[in-house]
């Protein structure tokens, strides 16, 4: 047991006399004065790897003063690591109408488009219905946005592609916000002796894979793909009797199908 004229032991173990330097200091023991020195840890268990272990009271961790020795991370452009996702975060901070004008711009350079998927694709954009309007009605205006001109090109390319008839050519017109009256007039324009030629020239290239089949199963797919493209039953059922006669076939199961002319 210590006794009690036995200083305190600040940095040794209890009783064992095993005093720093700076602890002779602190309690003039002896009667002479040290210089402060800087402490020295005492020896102890290796610490495991990959761990340091705490250090000793006696011997704090030096701080490094602020920005000193401290890098940045940056990514491989250079740029401060999350300084992109911020500015992609960064809301469009122009106003609505030079939004509405730049979308419009980008999605007609890469083909005509009619005012309503214009206006669908700003309303999916958050661009303000009145913004909107005055950017697709100045569209308009210049002749950029010509609904006409696009059911006209679009009868024009979907006949001679896909060999479309004027009803089906009428659907699509429709369901890309043309209106009835101008989806009406660009399909008049397609001549009813060019939509009959046309029937005829898919039914040929059909007719060759049918061939060794049964009769009435020929008809029912020459006459079932034309139905498809919008050809009406009677102009289809013409053509499939035409051809299968040119070939061979007997026509006649097809005569009561036909309408009386």
């Amino acid at each position: 047991m210590r006794s009690s004229a036995e200083p305190p032991v600040p940095g040794g173990a209890p009783g064992t006399g095993d005093w720093g330097p700076l602890d002779w200091c602190a309690s003039g023991v002896g009667g002479t004065s040290y210089q402060q020195q800087e402490p020295r840890p005492e020896p102890g268990p290796a610490a495991p790897d990959g761990d340091g272990g705490e250090p000793p009271p006696s011997a704090p961790a030096r701080r490094s003063p602020a920005g000193s020795g401290r890098r940045t991370r940056t990514g491989r452009s250079g740029r401060t690591a999350g300084s992109s996702s911020r500015a992609e975060e960064e809301p469009d901070t122009r106003d609505p109408a030079t939004q509405a004008r730049a979308i419009c711009l980008r999605l007609l350079t890469g083909s005509p488009r009619t005012r309503r998927q214009l206006a669908d694709a700003l309303r999916r954009r958050g661009i303000p219905e009145e913004a909107a309007e005055e950017v697709l009605s100045r569209f308009e205006d210049v002749g950029l946005i010509d609904d006409a001109a696009f059911a006209g090109a679009w009868v024009e390319s979907r006949h001679a592609g896909r060999g479309l008839a004027r009803r089906a050519l009428a659907r699509e017109l429709r369901s890309r916000g043309v209106s009835g009256d101008v989806a009406d007039e660009a399909v008049a324009r397609l001549d009813p002796e060019q939509e009959a030629q046309t029937a005829r020239a898919l039914v040929d290239r059909k007719l060759r894979s049918t061939r060794g089949l049964d009769r009435q199963v020929r008809i029912r797919r020459l006459a079932g793909m034309l139905a498809r493209r919008g050809y009406p039953e009677g102009l289809a059922l013409r053509v499939v009797r035409e051809a299968l006669a040119e070939e061979g076939e007997s026509g006649e199961a097809l005569d009561h199908w036909l309408p009386d002319d």
